[in-house]
């Protein structure tokens, strides 16, 4: 079984964030945790997926186009996500800068493939997702593996 993190970042925070994430998907066991940028992505990173969480930065309110490209780009294996589990994370240079609707975006996407969406679980925040303004800082950390591993765990609960 395997989750997918995926993230695009120009400046570095939300790599930062995703790695957080990622540890929290490695302490669960029997899951694969595989890291990329949305640059390194392919279709089979998707098809050998269990679960994604995909993470971008803030671009006017939404998922930057980098990260749209390729859900737009596999659009053609939808038919092969439904089920999946699918989660979202974003990063911020403004306070109010539109992170949930970024994580939305996101989400929205994810919908449309026929994914099972989940928010962080209602220890860390119980939203939409991780979210933080700049580089991830100790709570934003914590967050983020909390949400690796409610994916992580609930992909291994539905796998049959």
């Amino acid at each position: 079984m395997q989750v997918l993190v995926m993230y695009y970042s120009r400046s570095g925070n939300t790599k930062k964030l995703a790695e957080e994430i990622a540890k929290g998907v490695k302490e669960v066991e029997d899951i694969e945790c595989v890291v990329k940028s949305v640059s390194e992505i392919t279709q089979d990173d998707f098809l050998e997926a269990d679960g994604i969480i995909a993470g971008s930065p803030v671009y006017f309110g939404a998922m930057a186009a980098e990260m749209k490209e390729i859900f737009d780009k596999f659009v053609g294996i939808r038919k092969h996500m439904e089920g999946k589990i699918g989660a979202a994370f974003s990063t911020a240079g403004d306070p109010s800068g539109g992170k949930e609707t970024t994580m939305l975006s996101i989400i929205q996407a994810m919908l449309i493939y026929g994914m099972i969406i989940v928010g962080d679980p209602l220890d860390a925040s119980g939203h939409y997702g991780v979210a933080c303004l700049g580089a991830p800082d100790k709570l934003a950390a914590e967050n983020g593996a909390k949400l690796g591993r409610r994916v992580a765990l609930l992909v291994k609960k539905l796998q049959v």
